[in-house]
């Protein structure tokens, strides 16, 4: 048996009982043997983004939150889009970490899951991009109408999504192993 690899989910949304939380937990549920997961759902825990303390004097929330994403093996960023955007708690999280080199070449797979959801996932990939996060198009994944596709248990309720979801999880070990 191999080693499971450790993957941090920041879920975007500030939701407790969001749509991307529980797609996160399918994911989680479908890579047991595989994966290892973090879930980190508290976005609304982290104080906002301050840039004379995020080099010198990082709140304690803040470097715990580093040291996760700096100790996984790859990232998984699952969020909704607000007003063609992502959620401004997810950006200020990611702004926290653009002053180090955290997300610098770490394997990343960037799951927008919204009513839409198109401008977010443009906007996250951008976003990670210039954070030189390592994603391909295949570790993308853009779920337009998830509150239909997915049921109160989290369960996956639309075949197409379970195989969108399937081919995703398949390019993100690839990522990792690579």
């Amino acid at each position: 048996m191999t080693n499971k690899k450790n993957i941090f989910a920041i879920i975007g949304s500030a939701s407790s009982n969001s749509s991307n939380l529980k797609l996160v937990e399918k994911i989680a549920s479908l890579t047991t043997d595989t994966f290892h997961f973090t879930i980190f759902n508290d976005l609304k825990s982290l104080p906002h983004f301050d840039p004379v303390l995020s080099t010198d004097n990082p709140p304690k929330q803040i470097i715990e939150f580093r040291k996760n994403i700096e100790q996984a093996d790859g990232i998984i960023i699952c969020t909704p889009e607000y007003i063609f955007s992502i959620p401004s708690g997810l950006k200020n999280a990611i702004e926290w970490c653009i002053s180090t080199t955290i997300f610098s070449k770490k394997p990343s797979g960037l799951i927008t899951a919204s009513a839409s959801g198109q401008k977010g996932q443009e906007e996250l990939q951008l976003i990670m991009k210039t954070a030189m996060a390592k994603f391909t198009y295949e570790t993308c994944l853009l779920i337009q109408g998830i509150k239909g596709k997915i049921d109160e248990q989290g369960n996956l309720i639309d075949h197409e999504t379970k195989l969108q979801l399937d081919k995703f999880i398949s390019a993100f070990l690839k990522l990792l192993n690579k």
